[in-house]
């Protein structure tokens, strides 16, 4: 896919069924987010994302984290795949590989988390994880997290959040359902904060102008 001006040019990393690299495909065909996927990487060549990715044209690659000997080495690959395909942004989307991030990304790399940071999160805290502990807590509340990614797990600065209810009758998968449908809207809206230069970071603090 060639660069267009005004438009981040996004690497999405992925790990399974690929529902967000899905979202974010129907948003760029919707001229809803200023983005253009340039590469699909997965940690996984079974993961059902790398599909999605093939038949909307992008290109993939398998970088699995079994083929490198250390943190280091795995994560240099992942990156080198990065630049050498020109984008300045990544997206994890569902990626449950851990990487260390590279000085000339720092605040350059999004994740998004499905519950509010910095309640339910960490090693272990993701997909189903996350709804049945907040529902095994008897949280109010839950909803999802748009963060920047450091070396620590659900740890980077927070760019924005969402809020959704959580219900008497709330099963893992009711929950879940309300919460994704929340990143939805939270990732893309990230997104486009950033295409248009509207995020300011202060160590911890993310401003939106």
């Amino acid at each position: 896919m060639s660069s267009s001006a005004g438009k981040l040019r996004l690497v999405v990393l992925i790990s399974g069924g690929g529902t967000t690299l899905k979202n974010f495909l129907a948003k760029i065909n919707a001229r809803q987010l200023a983005a253009e996927v340039v590469l699909v990487i997965s940690s996984s060549a079974q993961a059902r994302g790398l599909e999605i990715a093939a038949a909307a044209g992008i290109p993939t690659e398998v970088i699995a984290r079994r083929d490198h000997a250390t943190p280091e080495s795995y994560s240099a690959a992942v990156f080198g795949a990065i630049r050498a395909a020109g984008a300045q942004w990544v997206a994890m989307a569902g990626y449950l590989t851990h990487v260390l991030i590279p000085a000339d990304f720092e605040n350059r790399v999004l994740n998004i988390h499905p519950g509010l940071i910095p309640a339910f999160c960490g090693k272990g805290f993701y997909g189903h994880h996350v709804h049945e502990a907040v529902l095994e807590f008897g949280a109010k509340i839950s909803g999802c997290t748009v963060h920047f990614v450091d070396n620590e797990y659900d740890h980077g600065p927070i760019i924005l959040q969402k809020v959704v209810p959580v219900l008497d009758d709330d099963t893992p998968d009711t929950l879940a359902k309300r919460v994704f449908d929340a990143e939805c809207a939270a990732y893309p809206e990230a997104i486009n904060l950033l295409a248009r230069g509207k995020l300011t970071v202060d160590g911890r603090r993310v401003a939106i102008r």
